[in-house]
């Protein structure tokens, strides 16, 4: 994430997430660290996997504390492995007390999300198909969830509802079929967005390429039906398959030749990688101005 970014971007966030954890202070680090005073932390890892959202995680400290300074050890999107030290939190100890938690809470959810995504990713190695995330991402959070996905080796899908034109099942019966749906979306909808329709049978996918639609969502079709989907469209429209995807199957999936497989389970069932920030150490007091 680009410094621009992630100061325009996530800062307004991270303040919401600091203020739900002490709206009226920190009464545990006020009462036995009234005064400012130099110290660090390391940032340990617990448990295997992809590291996504050091600067996140960073930023927390440096909104409490401007001169509280992370050195990491490591980059986003790295492998890391139970026992290493990922980097070390230095400068006023009452700012690394109270952003702990918080810190912690955006890096281990990233990183849970981008270890997830990469067991999906590396059973796509070697084919045409390319993994994208959804939009099944928690209220407040796709902008972490989704950088976290696309560090674990996905591909960003749409963002939210400007990004393009995706018209699923309940938009093709406000419209009155696929058809009109499609023709709508054409004289409505900015030229340079491109068209995708969600399909559930042979039928539909028959009916959106006749419409002339750029993309055709394959939405929980069984394999069987997917095969000749792909074989009907050939080529005329990119392909992406949708539902019930999972470790088990997506590499089977590929093999018919979809060019996209979007999974809502690598932010919506994705759990947390386990870190810690430990063995704190104080070095003494110091000038408020003077925490470098």
């Amino acid at each position: 994430m680009s410094s621009l970014s992630l100061h325009f971007l996530i800062d307004e966030h991270i303040n919401h997430a600091l203020a739900e954890d002490m709206n009226a202070g920190d009464i545990s680090t006020d009462c036995v660290m009234p005064s400012a005073c130099v110290g660090r932390a390391q940032l340990l890892c617990k448990q295997d996997g992809i590291i996504a959202g050091l600067d996140v995680f960073a930023r927390v400290f440096e909104i409490l504390d401007s001169d509280v300074r992370f050195e990491a050890c490591v980059s986003d999107g790295d492998a890391v492995c139970k026992g290493q030290l990922l980097g070390v939190v230095r400068g006023d100890v009452r700012a690394i007390l109270s952003g702990e938690r918080t810190a912690l809470n955006y890096l281990q959810r990233m990183s849970g999300i981008a270890t997830h995504t990469n067991k999906v990713a590396k059973l796509l190695e070697g084919s045409a198909t390319t993994l994208v995330d959804t939009r099944k991402t928690t209220p407040g959070m796709r902008l972490f969830e989704k950088e976290a996905a696309r560090l674990g080796g996905a591909v960003n899908h749409r963002y939210n509802l400007t990004d393009g034109v995706m018209l699923k099942d309940n938009h093709i019966a406000a419209a009155g079929g696929i058809t009109k749906a499609v023709a709508c979306a054409r004289a409505r909808a900015p030229f340079v967005r491109k068209i995708e329709v969600e399909t559930e049978t042979l039928e539909q996918v028959q009916e959106a390429l006749d419409a002339g639609a750029d993309i055709i969502m394959l939405d929980n079709m069984d394999r069987e039906t997917m095969a000749a989907a792909v074989a009907l469209i050939g080529g005329r429209a990119q392909t992406e398959c949708s539902g019930n995807i999972t470790l088990e199957n997506v590499a089977s999936i590929a093999c018919l030749g979809v060019d996209f497989v979007s999974c809502g389970a690598l932010t919506h069932s994705a759990g947390i990688l386990d870190l810690s920030l430990k063995n704190l150490t104080v070095d003494g007091a110091s000038d408020e101005g003077d925490l470098r």
